[in-house]
């Protein structure tokens, strides 16, 4: 073929690529505006219930309360009522059987006053004594008006103003949340969650951070953080698991949260920190992340080594003493290659440490700095990021930069390998018995618990 049509094919071939690549990037953005039109529907439709659900309860509610109230004053003038009108009737009775003495003591007398000569004495002497004995200048008293309940109804006409004034500023609907999150990142076990505001005239208290399980749909989120930081390290998550991580705000003076963001999914590939199990002279906690050097019978009992190489650089790595026994020269807390040497301490080859008298040791060399001793409460962090590679002897080493931290100092030195290693053991060794030490990692700004 001639020059011109190799020219020709060439450009087709990258017209025709160039096609393909232009049609999965409008595929991609076409999925992408399905998923943004489903989260418009999906979050419209989840606001039309809730709102519905929440009217409903809130009329119902609203209803009840008001026919209690109802009840509560119906009961009211019925207990008035009662009690007014029982005296009431006590003097009506009193003054009917007056009314029927009277009655029948004016039958008696008019009888006495028909009757004949000869009975007229004895009618009129019997009447005389009846009258007498019913004392008719003697009357009950009756109540003046004035002085007997008038029951009335006292309603406040401003009610239903202030009803309809809270009404309309019940509730609220928003296009997006005034938080969403930001960033995921892995750590061993856990994720790195940070979250930032989107909506800046919103004056965020407090957050709060929860997640689940993305696989069971039915699963309940979970609170794993309330406070006023903007980033959490939730931990204990089972590797190579998907987790959905949502966040909301709470506004300054306000009791009710915000809506929650948008779920983010995250995961992690590393395995959290353990301590390896089995080793003489050692006992770990049910989530192997805290070991106690318990038998001071072994005085050589071998270094204790994590379960895996978990630790990566960029990581935080903190020891953090709760116990303490005896100091020997020979205790040491720090990173190696291997964790399969047999041995002591960790200030050998391949591994970088501190004892606790806070001697550094590198690749079984000390160095010159010191740190502090360490004590109840101290923590010993480990920083390490890798620099760049080396040549040595026809292959690739490598230059990491470490840095050490104890109480208010830190060591930084280069920690020169021969091999290349993506990720490396941690251990520590306790010549007498009472030693304690929980092993986590953190990000490099801030770890907290709730």
């Amino acid at each position: 073929m001639s020059v011109e049509v190799d020219l020709l094919l060439q450009e087709a071939k990258e017209s025709i690529e160039a096609a393909q690549n232009y049609r999965s990037e409008l595929q991609q953005r076409l999925h992408g505006l399905n998923q943004a039109r489903k989260q418009v529907r999906g979050s419209s439709g989840q606001a039309r219930d809730a709102l519905r659900r929440h009217f409903t309860e809130l009329q119902a509610a609203t209803a009840r309360l008001l026919t209690e109230r109802l009840d509560a004053l119906l009961a009211e003038v019925d207990a008035i009522e009662a009690d007014s009108i029982k005296p009431l009737d006590d003097c009506q009775s009193v003054i009917e059987h007056g009314v029927g003495q009277a009655d029948e003591l004016l039958r008696d007398g008019e009888a006495a006053l028909r009757c004949g000569l000869g009975e007229k004495e004895d009618k009129l002497g019997s009447f005389t004594k009846k009258a007498l004995h019913i004392q008719l200048d003697s009357l009950p008293e009756v109540p003046a008006l004035a002085d007997v309940p008038s029951v009335s109804a006292q309603l406040d006409d401003s009610l239903l103003g202030l009803l309809r004034e809270g009404v309309s500023r019940h509730g609220s609907v928003s296009s997006r949340p005034p938080v969403q999150i930001e960033e995921l990142q892995e750590r061993p076990g856990g994720v790195l969650v940070r979250w930032c505001k989107v909506d800046e005239d919103f004056a965020a208290a407090d957050y709060r951070l929860q997640y689940r399980r993305s696989s069971s749909g039915g699963s309940q989120y979970e609170d794993a953080y309330i406070g006023r930081d903007c980033e959490f390290l939730v931990l204990h998550l089972d590797p190579h698991t998907d987790f959905l991580f949502r966040v909301c705000a709470r506004g300054e003076g306000r009791t009710e949260w915000s809506p929650w963001s948008v779920p983010q999914t995250g995961f992690t590939s590393l395995n959290a920190h353990e301590w390896r199990p089995g080793t003489d002279g050692y006992i770990l906690s049910s989530r192997r992340n805290i070991a106690l050097r318990n038998d001071s019978t072994h005085t050589r009992c071998p270094v204790l080594y994590s379960n895996a190489p978990s630790y990566y650089c960029g990581q935080t790595l903190t020891f953090k003493i709760t116990a303490v026994g005896l100091m020997d020269r020979l205790d040491s807390l720090g990173v190696c290659i291997d964790g399969d040497q047999q041995g002591a301490t960790l200030q050998r080859d391949r591994a970088v440490c501190v004892s606790t008298n806070g001697a550094v040791f590198v690749n079984g060399k000390e160095m010159t700095n010191q740190l502090p001793a360490v004590t109840v409460g101290s923590s010993v962090t480990f920083d390490m990021e890798l620099v760049h590679l080396i040549p040595h002897n026809n292959h690739d080493g490598f230059k990491l930069r470490v840095t050490i931290g104890s109480g208010n100092r830190e060591v930084v030195f280069d920690w020169l390998l021969e091999h290349t290693a993506d990720c490396l053991y941690f251990g520590c060794s306790f010549v007498h018995s009472g030693w304690k030490v929980l092993v986590s990692t953190s990000c490099h700004f801030h770890e907290k618990s709730y």
